[in-house]
This record gives C-alpha cells, sequence and structure tokens, in this order.
C-alpha cells in the first residue's frame, strides 16, 4: 500500500473486487482528521488484475502521478 498526503485530503493504493473474480486497482481518499468511510476511486478500469496484489501495485503507480483531491475526495490528475 503507497501512501500520498494533500494539505486536506490523504490518498492510498487500494483494490476494489470485480464481480466474477479480480480486482481492479483504485486511489481511496479520506480527509485528514475526518470521520466515515473513505471514498474509492477506480483506476484503470478498462484493467483487471488477478490477485489483490498486482492491483494494488498498479495502484501505487497510478498514485505517483496523483496531483491532488477534490473537496469530494475525487481525483485530480
Amino acid at each position: 500500500m503507497a501512501r500520498k498526503a494533500f494539505e486536506t485530503f490523504e490518498a492510498v493504493s487500494a483494490v476494489v473486487p470485480r464481480e466474477g473474480g479480480g480486482y481492479f486497482a483504485a486511489i481511496a481518499t479520506k480527509a485528514i482528521g475526518g470521520s466515515g468511510a473513505p471514498r474509492f476511486n477506480k483506476v484503470l478500469e478498462e484493467h483487471s488484475f488477478k490477485t489483490a496484489t498486482e492491483a494494488d501495485d498498479a495502484a501505487a503507480v497510478q498514485l505517483t502521478h496523483l496531483k491532488g483531491v477534490d473537496d469530494e475526495g475525487g481525483l485530480v490528475w
């Protein structure tokens, strides 16, 4: 799992299970110091991965390109 902090939000590499098997790469965002569940944003949606580790590794690479997080927890590229 990779992590990147911004002024008011943090983002971490994550995975989302795919119906029928496999995983999607994702980036989860959450307000720093906030309560509630994180928002999961799928990345590379055209790809699915056999293992969670593969999906997380791909999400970690995408996280390095992330420029920020908007007020709703969406990704800013």
